[in-house]
């Protein structure tokens, strides 16, 4: 099975060098291939979101190394970094980050036209992945004329509007309530089924046991690792 994601003896730390340095990671290895759906959890300010934002190429780590479907993040520039995260890593967070003066489907069309898709083929996906997370109905609804698990639910459509390999969520079910919280885990359950690889940050156990495997980080390691059965 295909390697997606490989972090060897990773390390980030804040204010390098100074009196007031935080290390936040201290020697992280973690692997996923395709079809994986990891879920982490940890205390808050455990360094569960830093994680997440080195894996997506967002922030640089201090030492280590971070290598999504084989390219070593380090060593890309920012034109190949950039290209690599646009095609190929898809982002949900807690906040949705939906564009409040376009439609659901102008939503998901956003990503698609910044990688040259555009027009009518940008159009026939956004409405496919919208009837995909259950809103055919909704595809000229505003955000605000849209419920929270309906929000999410097109921000996850936006995430995987260019086919990436890899979904990061950060707390996607943060600002819902348990029962569509479920649906939103059960989504991410049928993507990895269908090959995608989902790393999920959740405080939330019960839904995070959803996932093939569960990690705790806690004091910059993961320090339990707990298969799920």
């Amino acid at each position: 099975m295909e390697t997606v994601l490989e972090v060897t003896d990773l390390h980030k730390s804040f204010n390098l060098g100074k009196v007031n340095q935080v290390d936040v990671l201290q020697g992280i290895d973690l692997s996923m291939k395709k079809g994986d759906f990891f879920a982490l959890m940890g205390p808050s300010g455990s360094g569960k979101s830093t994680l997440l934002n080195i894996v997506g190429g967002l922030i640089p780590q201090t030492s280590g190394q971070v290598k999504v479907l084989g390219s070593e993040l380090s060593s890309l520039s920012d034109n190949m970094l950039s290209e690599l995260r646009g095609k190929h890593i898809g982002w949900v967070f807690q906040s949705f980050g939906l564009i409040e003066n376009l439609t659901a489907l102008e939503n998901v069309i956003v990503p698609m036209n910044l990688q040259g898709i555009i027009g009518e083929d940008a159009e026939r996906r956004a409405g496919e992945l919208l009837e995909r997370v259950g809103l055919a109905d909704r595809v000229d609804h505003y955000p605000d004329d849209l419920s929270g698990g309906q929000q999410q639910r097109v921000a996850i459509a936006r995430a995987l509007s260019n086919d990436p390999e890899l979904i990061l969520a950060d707390e996607p079910t943060g600002n819902l309530d348990t029962a569509t919280g479920i649906g939103i885990i059960k989504l991410f359950e049928e993507l990895a089924q269908e090959g995608k690889t989902v790393l999920m940050v959740s405080h939330d156990v019960k839904l995070a046991h959803a996932a093939h495997q569960v990690f705790i980080l806690q004091r910059g390691r993961l320090i339990e690792e707990e298969i799920v059965v």
